[in-house]
């Protein structure tokens, strides 16, 4: 009687946890039929391998076009930095698979960089788009989104050659003028895809790993409970 009951628990919890959202995947495969799409990611804020609270932001990315040799988007990107922190969004990036060739952008982040190094123990990513023409992803400059600030604009990303397809990944913001953080002035984030809209239903369906835990536990239990019950045999 207990091992049914326990049985049934996990079989209701893991229906639950089926039941929810799924998480994406922090990956965005593009090609024609996701134009209209919107992908919304949510960043963090690091420094020296340490999470600082407080300091996060969030971009929007819509696939605006798709030709043979280029991919165009719109983009909205928001400082959502919240007390005791202060920051300034200074720009974005990711990496592209194929590699891109060139890129353009307009509005708050006019300007473009490609393989250059990422500040904060990231490495070099294909390519950002800055707030000023400093000539690399660090930074520079006064510009960019202060604290509730959004800022949007258009960007394109080019290729040497027809592709069929391309996959984003890697995503991540640059914040300076950062306050309230100790000795930390400067800062990075990655993003975490939350959200799709538009012409799809939503990212790549990656299972749970608390889900997968009780779906097993529910197995086991209900092994138990049938060996239990299994009739004697003269």
């Amino acid at each position: 009687m207990i091992a049914a009951r326990q049985f049934l628990a996990a079989i209701a919890l893991a229906g639950a946890t089926f039941a929810a959202t799924p998480a994406l995947a922090d990956a965005i495969t593009l090609d024609g039929s996701k134009v209209g799409t919107s992908y919304t990611l949510n960043y963090n804020g690091f420094s020296d391998g340490t999470t600082i609270d407080g300091l996060t932001a969030q971009t929007t990315f819509t696939l605006t076009g798709v030709t043979g040799t280029s991919y165009t988007f719109s983009y909205s990107v928001k400082n959502t930095t919240s007390d005791p922190v202060d920051s300034r969004v200074s720009s974005f990036g990711f990496n592209t698979d194929p590699n891109i060739s060139s890129a353009s952008s307009t509005g708050a982040f006019a300007y473009t960089t490609l393989n250059s190094t990422y500040p904060n123990g990231i490495g070099q990513i294909d390519v950002c788009f800055k707030d000023a023409n400093t000539g690399s992803c660090a930074g520079g400059g006064n510009g960019g989104l202060v604290d509730g600030v959004s800022g949007s604009g258009t960007m394109s990303l080019n290729f040497s050659k027809p592709i069929t397809s391309l996959t984003l990944s890697d995503f991540f913001v640059r914040y300076q003028s950062v306050a309230g953080a100790g000795n930390v002035t400067s800062a990075s984030g990655a993003g975490t895809l939350t959200s799709t809209g538009g012409s799809t239903s939503g990212g790549t369906p990656v299972p749970e790993p608390d889900m997968l835990a009780l779906l097993g536990a529910g197995l086991v239990a209900g092994a138990l409970l049938r060996r239990r019950k299994a009739p004697a045999f003269a």
